[in-house]
């Protein structure tokens, strides 16, 4: 929170989605597994695990996910609460979403026609904030009304049973919703490789066999033994 002006402009679940530090233990569970505090109960404006919902059974639930140590919502959920118009999406496991908050500067951004209003990191055109925290301070700090973004959600869209379909996001790299074809890693094509040599290794000693050759000729895959040498005299 900048400055200390988002208390008076915020409604409580937002000024909590931004605030919170997701993914830390809960007190209440501390002794149960698989505890970390990844869903905001929007009636509570409370931070909560897998294991306080029950408690939370009929109130309207957002999940949080992590992203390489950032809190990411799901474009499709987020944009029922809040307008999310400017800020950049990023497509993770075929599913879009939104930073909560700022990330810092990995690279210059000399010279580059798009920044982010808020924090100056480099964007696609034509967004113009790169997390939602950042558009909502920028407005703030502009004096406009937050209300104006807000939308009347309807409770049923955050129900208990819908929040946990379970997004992936276990890779190492942001997958920009203008970018997303992989190529293979080092290692996939070194394994594809090997395979493909082992497979054809394979095919040339059925060959050999069935045509009554089991010896392979010089080329072949046969790894090659230890030099013999003659007896020293």
């Amino acid at each position: 929170m900048k400055g200390g002006i988002h208390e008076k402009h915020l409604p409580a679940w937002l000024e909590r989605l931004m605030g919170e530090t997701f993914f830390g233990g809960c007190g209440v569970h501390q002794d149960r597994k698989k505890n970390e505090k990844n869903v905001l109960c929007l009636h509570c404006c409370l931070s909560i695990c897998p294991h306080c919902l029950p408690s939370h059974r009929h109130h309207p639930l957002l999940q949080v996910r992590r992203y390489v140590y950032h809190d990411v919502v799901r474009l499709s959920d987020l944009e029922k609460l809040i307008d999310c118009s400017n800020i950049q999406g990023y497509t993770i496991n075929g599913a879009k979403v939104i930073f909560l908050k700022e990330r810092v500067q990995s690279r210059s951004c000399k010279d580059t026609a798009n920044v982010c209003c808020s924090c100056d990191r480099i964007l696609q055109e034509p967004f113009h904030f790169c997390s939602l925290s950042c558009k909502v301070d920028f407005m703030v700090c502009k004096g406009e009304r937050i209300s104006s973004i807000l939308h009347r959600y309807n409770e049923s869209d955050f129900s208990y049973y819908s929040q946990f379909e379970g997004l992936r996001v276990d890779s190492s790299e942001v997958i920009d919703e203008d970018n997303a074809h992989f190529a293979p890693t080092t290692e996939e094509a070194t394994s594809h490789s090997m395979n493909n040599t082992v497979s054809s290794c394979e095919q040339e000693l059925e060959n050999n066999k069935a045509n009554g050759n089991f010896f392979l000729s010089h080329g072949s895959c046969r790894r090659k033994s230890a030099p013999k040498r003659a007896p020293l005299s």
